[in-house]
């Protein structure tokens, strides 16, 4: 099985790949055309911020931005393609104040924002209702134990309610895209839908399973510390443990991908089995979408090579779309047509 670094993340129409040089983000746009968008990494080869741990922060802060940033590039180019998009008279007088780009601007504030919630929901209120039902627990281990469980508990009542959502299910399928082409790279078969269909949604580097880790390490590290009843002096050292905790679950998290021995997969078990709730099979245009974002983070193809794949998955979308179109009579005088569907 060949070694790959290379990841990604699903869009609500498309699909971003990183390589550790080069990242592509491909979205299809709803007439079926895809639309592409490539940057180079900043690729970090040695120094403080490639140390163990250290790197798991820095992950996860580039994470956080650039996820933001994805998120933000797939809507805009989903609805008018990169090349067409002309920034309106709010975003130039953001730009026009500030010195940045209104997409720039709205980015930090969703960061910051989504920090915001997340430290709230799963880190402060667990704290409070742990403090509320303990009771006459003196067990400082216990406490935290119970801690612990409650903030799983809201962590996995977020993610089932989220999975539930009707336009999230689009981003699961291409997530689902996203593994199964990365697991075909890594069987080193030729990136065809045909191959990419025959893997798993599942993948032991996805970031859902780093998420999970994140809860399990919360656990371990918190049980150390004891319970400090002055609820204030509780919240500022955990928060302040947060970039530890992080960095020792990106460690934990490349250290179980590794091999696939029965001790690695099952420390890989728990993360593969919350990947059902953020994964969908997805369809074979959303695989087509992934496969190019894929080719072009990789780099081995030439631009005419990209070209010629983006128009041939282009073509077989559209023929896709006009198939659907059929009015029942023509489907009935040409079954083939609607079987092919």
């Amino acid at each position: 099985m060949k070694k790959s670094s290379i990841g990604g993340q699903g869009v609500l129409d498309g699909v971003m790949m990183r390589s550790p040089k080069t990242s592509a983000l491909a979205v299809r746009k709803e007439s079926g055309e895809i639309v592409t968008k490539k940057w180079e990494n900043k690729v970090r080869e040695k120094g403080f911020l490639t140390w163990p741990v250290v790197r798991g922060v820095v992950n996860f802060v580039e994470m956080m931005v650039n996820g933001m940033s994805v998120i933000m590039d797939a809507a805009k180019m989903a609805e008018n393609g990169e090349e067409e998009y002309e920034p309106n008279k709010f975003e130039k007088y953001v730009a026009k104040k500030t010195g940045k780009s209104a997409m720039d601007v709205m980015m930090g504030f969703a960061v910051v924002l989504a920090i915001v919630l997340a430290v709230g929901l799963f880190f402060i209120l667990p704290t409070v209702i742990t403090n509320w039902i303990k009771g006459g627990v003196q067990s400082s281990i216990l406490i935290n134990l119970i801690d612990g469980g409650v903030r799983l508990a809201i962590f996995l009542t977020y993610m089932i309610l989220v999975s539930r959502m009707k336009d999230i299910k689009t981003v699961f399928r291409y997530h689902g895209a996203e593994h199964k082409t990365v697991s075909c790279y890594e069987h080193d078969e030729e990136l065809t839908v045909e191959n990419v269909r025959k893997y798993k949604t599942l993948h032991p580097r996805c970031g859902t399973s780093y998420l999970l880790l994140v809860m399990i390490v919360t656990i371990l590290v918190y049980s150390l510390l004891g319970w400090n009843e002055n609820i204030w002096l509780r919240f500022g050292t955990r928060i302040l443990l947060l970039p530890v905790i992080a960095g020792l679950a990106y460690e934990l998290l490349k250290f179980a991908a590794k091999g696939d021995s029965l001790f690695f997969r099952i420390i890989r078990w728990p993360g593969m089995q919350l990947q059902r709730l953020t994964t969908a099979q997805p369809t074979d245009e959303q695989m087509e979408v992934a496969i190019l974002a894929f080719e072009m983070a990789l780099g081995e193809k030439s631009e005419q090579e990209i070209e010629e794949m983006r128009e041939r998955f282009d073509h077989s979308a559209k023929k896709a779309a006009e198939e659907s179109e059929l009015p029942e009579e023509t489907a009935e005088e040409f079954p083939a047509a609607t079987a092919a569907k």
